[in-house]
């Protein structure tokens, strides 16, 4: 069954959705309207809604850019996990993800931030796994300079560590609560992690006891070597990248190849690539979609926005010829879209133009375009020929983007046994179909008793 989540971008995935006249007339702060859109994710029975998100207000030295609000600039954005837990108490089962870094944060305060989230949804939480590249980003908590790609994964296997150590430190069955004898909890249920290691030394327990799902779900996003090895070792879904379906086959065979060194199966993690989807009744229909959007874009903003992806200005070169020969692929904060829109200017020779413009309807993604069984057919053809398990879906516009998706795309999907019909468990690790992660309490306790 292909798993289906969506990223619910307020001013939508394309850089002029916020001005077409069926966009949010205000999305700054707005909590009904992004409700909304959660409850149109889970009517459509999507596995999870998914936010992004940034340590710092970014594009600023772009002053165009940032006047037109391109998506990961954030000037207005809630922090995630208190959004999503205040989502929680008006749905039901669609799962929560929100991202949070490793590169800047601290382990015990993700541990606490995300089990809580899963204990006020009922175990629908999910955790986006970073390690935060950009570099005004690292300004803002005491960093003067970037963190080297290196250390930023080193430190990240180790706080992913103390993070699932940190969720496992009280049993399950800890908190007796029996009001006869005055026992609230049993004290041989739960024990220090004591970790110490190179980034980190946390003591434990955790302030709170085991969540439903036994543990919030951890997905993960990089495409780099170092990203996808840590992936491949401890992520239980991933949000892939590749700009076609070639690229997505090799990564989702490179990434699922790498497990077996690691002691996992390739069905202990889903990948679910980007994918904007412009769809309508007919063809006709969607291509309008496209080209309005397109059309609300000038070459000026094209290009501004494809010298922050590329990291290097383009505004007086010659739109019609090529990307600067001397770009580099990897920086010490790059980027897997960065390195992605590069090698698909290089591989398909395009010119600036053609590469802004193919780069902003998806930003920097796949797109599927057309009535709901074309675009049924792009993601059945992609699911079966092992590009993806399923799609974490773009809306271009919000809400109507996500809204056609839902109405038009999901049924089809249904039709075709390739979606669920109803929910068929109430967390996400049910909905993704993975197993109770592993827990140290699942042993007789007094073997455990003492265990870091």
């Amino acid at each position: 069954m292909m798993n289906l989540a969506c990223i619910p971008n307020m001013v939508g995935a394309h850089l002029g959705g916020w001005r077409h006249p069926e966009a949010f007339e205000n999305s700054v702060m707005n909590l009904q309207a992004f409700v909304e859109m959660v409850q149109i994710a889970e009517r459509g029975t999507l596995d999870a809604v998914f936010l992004a998100d940034g340590n710092g207000v970014r594009d600023m030295d772009r002053p165009a850019l940032f006047a037109a609000n391109f998506p990961s600039a954030r000037p207005a954005m809630f922090e995630p996990t208190t959004l999503l837990s205040a989502v929680a108490m008006v749905t039901q089962r669609i799962g929560l993800v929100a991202t949070a870094t490793s590169t800047f944060d601290e382990p015990w305060m993700v541990a606490r931030r995300f089990a809580s989230m899963d204990h006020i949804s009922g175990g629908r939480a999910g955790w986006n796994l970073v390690t935060a590249s950009n570099a005004d980003d690292a300004l803002n908590f005491n960093h003067g300079e970037p963190v080297g790609r290196e250390q930023r994964y080193a430190r990240a296997q180790e706080f992913y560590e103390v993070v699932v150590k940190l969720w496992d430190s009280w049993a399950p069955d800890a908190f007796v609560q029996d009001k006869a004898s005055g026992r609230y909890l049993d004290p041989t249920r739960v024990g220090p992690i004591d970790h110490q290691g190179e980034h980190f030394q946390v003591k434990g327990p955790l302030s709170l006891p085991p969540t439903p799902q036994g543990r919030p779900v951890v997905f993960m996003a990089g495409q780099s070597i170092p990203g996808m090895e840590l992936a491949a070792r401890y992520a239980d879904a991933m949000f892939g990248a590749g700009s076609t379906k070639a690229d997505c086959i090799a990564a989702y065979a490179d990434i699922k190849g790498r497990m077996a060194k690691y002691g996992r199966t390739p069905d202990q993690m889903k990948i679910l690539p980007g994918v904007s989807v412009y769809v309508g009744q007919t063809a006709e229909d969607a291509e309008r979609l496209y080209e309005t959007l397109q059309g609300l874009i000038s070459p000026a903003l094209g290009v501004h926005y494809l010298s922050k992806q590329v990291e290097r200005d383009l505004e007086d070169l010659d739109l019609d010829g090529p990307l600067p020969a001397d770009l580099a692929s990897e920086t010490v904060g790059g980027s897997s879209l960065r390195r992605y829109i590069i090698d698909m200017a290089r591989r398909d020779n395009l010119t600036i133009r053609q590469t802004y413009e193919r780069v902003l309807p998806a930003i920097g993604g796949p797109v599927f375009k057309g009535t709901a069984s074309q675009v049924a057919d792009e993601m059945e053809d992609w699911y079966t020929s092992k590009a993806a398990d399923g799609f974490t879906i773009m809306a271009p516009i919000q809400p109507r983007g996500l809204r056609d998706f839902v109405d038009l795309v999901v049924p089809e999907l249904r039709r075709r046994g390739l979606f669920r019909k109803a929910y068929e468990t109430t967390t996400l690790r049910g909905h993704l179909g993975l197993a109770e992660p592993p827990s140290q309490w699942t042993q007789p306790a007094p073997a455990q008793r003492g265990a870091a």
